[in-house]
């Protein structure tokens, strides 16, 4: 047996926060150290945080990133382990996005990214420069390009996050050159539903190129986007470690790299293929780093053996439902989202919610409360989440019910603030202004202009966090109004479509049994901003809406295609009315997309999300003519 033990460390790293940054990798690193970890890997840009955008063209902050390197090996001189992570590099007036691998207060070498996306949130070839095949040099005297590492207890190859997504990534070429251990350093954005095609996908490449694989991520949340670390080691596709997500923290593993040598000499195809790619590369190879200083320690590791000490017989554990995954997964990402954003702008001192005693803001309330339940007490919960219901003419008292309960049942500050007499002002100044009555939308959104107005005093007064509670199927469609319920810093359900809104609210309610949410669900999905008004009547039903939505803004279809999915999906309803529904939410999409540049920042957690410099970016100014053609 040649085994080594592999360490992932998930670090909660900040854009900027260099020296924290450093801080947290050091701590990590010593205490795997005294774990005889052999190889510790740490995320992607983890010195300087993800994403950088643009901030990398302050030479300062790159350069600041390098001294981080040099502390990092510095404070580990004394540790015989290597460490792996990401840091960005400049070179000959190209930037790079790197694997850096750190050996007895030595860095032996750098390994720049190769695939830099541009799709979905990604934009790093705005800024970076992408590593090229077989290229090699020097940075600052180190070791630079496509290599891999040769040392006592075997060939390690590093790469960053995209590279592993292509299967025909720099792994597969350094692995023909002998690679063996294989780490990649990530920082993976959340996505629902991204578990299963991660541990798909990186098996996949750990067995298609017969290597050990080890994948760490990063966690935490920078801006919208949220990182749920966790990691995975494979052995030849095989599972050995999958580690805990949505928390700081490291685990390590022993793999046996005797492994990788047997079932390679036993692949008839990983060696043909081997030698079909040596024969087509044209002379041109791997570069080669030779490291003679000994690693940690490996006499007393011991063979990986399954928990359940039996090689043919599943393990104990049982999977969560389907059901809980999503939604455990999805709350506890967006509760991330709010509590990073909280904790690291360092500019509010509690969180604040206009809440109306409907389903969007109440499932608002309650992912703010399941960040501050870590930290504080319901006792204290008072003191950092308060909750404001703002009744007009129109409001119920059902939803004032369904407000005042679910904050009574996790301890939320909750004060009722009408807004009626001034709603009656507005009327009479409007009426003034216009010289005519206004009209009935006007009367909506005098309303719900109030309401954020007030909440944005408050939060100037308060120095609290105002969250913005709408969510993404109603934004789709310009359900909401500019300097009211589109307020906010930061807007929780902005990538939430309103079917998922109800189903998490569903989920909380079975699980936890408050009483606010059944009372919320007694009182029919409406704004209150006019009589009897209900969102499905002024819209559609909201299955048919988020299909559109899909059919339309993800999967790209035409009117005409997406009428032919709804006949198959609601076929209790007409062909006409379907077309209907199309007609109306590709006029209101297009529309709106004027409001969506003016809303606050918002939580990605999907492969499509509203936020114009995200995921789907359209123009403002544009018209459905092409659709009629």
């Amino acid at each position: 047996m040649r085994l080594v033990r592999v360490g992932l460390g998930s670090v909660n790293a900040t854009v900027g926060s260099v020296e924290s940054n450093t801080a947290r990798v050091i701590a990590q690193a010593k205490e795997m150290a005294a774990d005889g970890v052999t190889v510790a890997s740490f995320p992607e840009q983890v010195l300087g945080g993800y994403s950088q955008e643009d901030l990398v063209q302050w030479r300062g902050f790159v350069e600041a990133q390098w001294r981080s390197l040099e502390r990092v090996a510095r404070e580990l001189s004394d540790a015989s382990m290597v460490v792996v992570l990401g840091v960005t590099v400049a070179h000959r007036g190209h930037l790079y996005n790197c694997a850096a691998v750190v050996h007895r207060g030595v860095i032996v070498g750098l390994v720049p990214k190769e695939k830099l996306p541009t799709y979905n949130v990604f934009y790093e070839l705005r800024t970076l420069s992408p590593g090229i095949p077989y290229h090699r040099g020097e940075v600052h005297g180190v070791p630079f390009g496509d290599i891999v590492f040769d040392f006592d207890f075997g060939t390690l190859a590093v790469e960053v996050c995209e590279d592993v997504w292509s299967p025909d990534g720099p792994m597969r070429r350094r692995c023909y050159a002998g690679a063996e251990l294989v780490v990649n350093v990530t920082a993976s954005p959340f996505r629902t539903g991204v578990m299963g095609t991660r541990r798909e996908m990186l098996s996949t490449r750990s067995s298609d190129n017969q290597c050990a694989l080890v994948y760490t991520n990063l966690v935490g949340a920078n801006d919208g986007l949220i990182f749920d670390g966790g990691g995975f080691v494979f052995s030849n596709g095989r599972p050995l470690l999958e580690t805990k997500r949505f928390a700081q923290g490291w685990q390590s593993v022993n793999v046996d790299l005797d492994r990788t040598a047997r079932l390679r000499t036993e692949s008839t195809t990983w060696r043909m293929d081997s030698i079909a790619h040596q024969q087509s590369s044209g002379g041109k190879e791997v570069g080669r780093v030779r490291v003679d200083s000994p690693t940690a320690d490996r006499s007393k590791l011991t063979y990986p053996a399954p928990a359940n000490n039996s090689f043919f017989l599943p393990g104990t554990s049982q999977p969560r439902s389907s059901r809980a995954e999503f939604c455990d997964d999805l709350l506890d990402a967006l509760s991330m989202g709010i509590g990073d954003y909280f904790e690291k702008t360092r500019a509010f001192k509690g969180i604040g919610i206009a809440l109306s005693g409907g389903r969007d803001s109440l499932l608002t309330l309650l992912i703010a409360h399941r960040y501050l339940a870590k930290r504080f007490t319901k006792e204290q919960m008072k003191d950092v989440l308060h909750a404001f219901y703002m009744p007009s003419r129109y409001s119920s008292d059902q939803t004032q019910s369904a407000a005042a309960k679910i904050c009574e049942d996790i301890g939320a500050r909750f004060q009722i603030v009408p807004i009626e007499d001034a709603f009656a002002r507005e009327e009479e100044v409007t009426r003034a202004m216009f010289g005519a009555e206004p009209t009935p939308i006007t009367k909506q959104n005098i309303q719900a202009r109030l309401r954020g107005q007030r909440m944005w005093n408050w939060s100037n007064s308060s120095g609290f966090l105002f969250l913005q509670t709408g969510n993404m199927s109603e934004k789709a469609m310009g359900y909401t109004t500019i300097g009211g319920d589109l307020e906010g810093a930061l807007a929780v359900l902005a990538n939430v479509p309103k079917t998922v809104v109800i189903f998490l609210l569903e989920y909380l309610l079975d699980t936890q049994g408050f009483e606010g949410i059944k009372a919320c669900f007694e009182a029919p999905a409406g704004p209150e901003l006019a009589s009897n008004q209900k969102g499905e009547d002024e819209l559609m039903p909201f299955r048919a809406l988020d299909a559109c939505f899909h059919l339309y803004a993800a999967e790209k279809m035409s009117p005409n295609e997406i009428v032919a999915v709804l006949d198959t999906m609601f076929p209790q309803d007409t062909t006409a009315v379907h077309e209907a529904w199309v007609q109306k939410f590709v006029r209101l999409f297009t529309q709106s997309i004027y409001k969506w540049v003016q809303s606050p920042l918002s939580l990605h957690v999907g492969n499509l999300d509203l936020e114009r410099e995200r995921a789907l970016q359209l123009p403002v100014v544009e018209t459905t003519e092409w659709t009629k053609s």
